[in-house]
């Protein structure tokens, strides 16, 4: 029995590794800014809004989008409605109270899902650029003009922002987003990055390809799409949102395994990327799909293998779930000191294994609104 715990140690270390090797490459490159050129760019910019009864919470939202630092006649915001309450009629009276740009509100017959929703209001954008966001965030007053300005160079096709506060106060998701942004500044340095934020994600309108109804993913997914393309995909710095986030476990699951569904279903539909497209397919893809496909089933095996391994010693073997357990209980209560981190780690492995199990299971697109996220944007 002991050579289990050998076992666990090695898978253990092998689920570890491509973290150690991003954090290596993270420490020896530069990745302040790896946009490229970015320079004064006013293109037109259509603001795509999907809704889902956001009637608490869309005047607000609106009125942060409508008081960007981008001249208003080169904007236009497209609301797709999809819901049953007063949404997309207090949505049109604050466009036509401003009445400071073009826009257009759909309404949906039914709730179809957010990648439909995408693709209506798409079809129906003139603007240049798309700028994709959601109703549950808020965008800083310079995010639309920072994030235009990187499309001054002709090779980028994708521009997402970086996560700058959690509303709610929650270390777990603060620390998660910091790791996350540390990861995607690395695969702008190198290529693109594979992930990108719904809240803040702009695109070239004419790369744009329809998204199936039944994608958990859809930003992500224009992403990969844009990268098929030959143009790359980057995080800017300078282009910031905010979101809600909660540091409690049960709570995270309902938006992060969802999440973690859809991330999960593009590495494996778009696996014949692996190989092309330089460092994006060589490097960017195979690391992500190790992440998010290998390390959790490889974590979780070598911790059952260890523990195990240390059943001959007895009481000992229960070292590890109660180490776990009780990791797992200061995390959520963010009294884990500077092991923090670990935590946020850990909570994102757990959606990945819970995600590759339900992938097996049939869904259409759609999924119980997260309510609790809105509450700290309700006016």
């Amino acid at each position: 029995m002991i050579w289990l715990g050998a076992v666990g140690v090695v898978l253990l270390g092998i689920a570890a590794a491509p973290y150690a090797i991003c954090l290596v490459l993270i420490s020896v490159l530069d990745i302040g800014r790896p946009t490229g050129e970015k320079a004064p760019y006013e293109p037109t910019v259509s603001i795509v809004l999907p809704t889902y009864n956001e009637e608490a919470i869309v005047e607000k939202r609106l009125e942060n989008l409508l008081a960007q630092d981008y001249p208003t006649d080169k904007l236009e915001v497209i609301v797709v409605d999809s819901g049953d309450d007063g949404t997309a009629d207090l949505a049109r009276n604050v466009l036509e109270r401003t009445g400071s740009c073009d826009y257009l509100v759909i309404e949906e017959a039914s709730r179809r899902g957010v990648a439909a929703a995408v693709n209506v209001a798409i079809e129906r954008a003139t603007g240049e650029l798309v700028f994709r966001t959601d109703c549950d965030s808020l965008i800083d007053e310079n995010a639309i003009r920072e994030a235009a300005g990187n499309f001054h160079d002709p090779s980028i096709g994708a521009v997402t922002g970086r996560q700058a506060e959690v509303l709610g106060g929650s270390v777990v998701e603060q620390d998660y987003r910091d790791l996350q942004t540390k990861l995607q500044l690395l695969e702008s340095r190198l290529d693109s990055t594979f992930i990108v934020h719904g809240p803040c994600f702009m695109f070239r309108r004419s790369l744009f390809r329809s998204l199936p109804h039944d994608s958990l993913a859809d930003d992500t997914e224009i992403a990969v799409n844009v990268r098929r393309q030959g143009y790359r995909v980057v995080l800017d710095p300078a282009v910031r949102f905010t979101e809600s986030g909660t540091s409690r476990f049960r709570a995270r699951r309902r938006r992060k395994d969802r999440r973690a569904m859809g991330l999960l279903d593009l590495l494996a539909r778009n696996r014949n990327l692996v190989g092309t497209n330089g460092l994006y397919g060589s490097f960017v893809l195979p690391m992500n799909g190790w992440m998010m496909w290998i390390s959790p089933w490889l974590a979780a095996i070598g911790l059952l293998c260890v523990f195990a391994g240390l059943l001959p010693f007895g009481p000992l073997a229960l070292c590890v779930p109660l180490t776990i357990a009780i990791g797992g209980l200061l995390g959520q209560y963010e009294a884990l000191g500077p092991l923090q981190p670990l935590h946020a780690l850990s909570d994102s492995m757990v959606s990945l294994l819970v995600a590759s199990i339900r992938l097996r299971e049939e869904h259409d697109g759609l999924w119980e609104l997260d309510r609790t996220s809105r509450e700290v944007f309700d006016p």
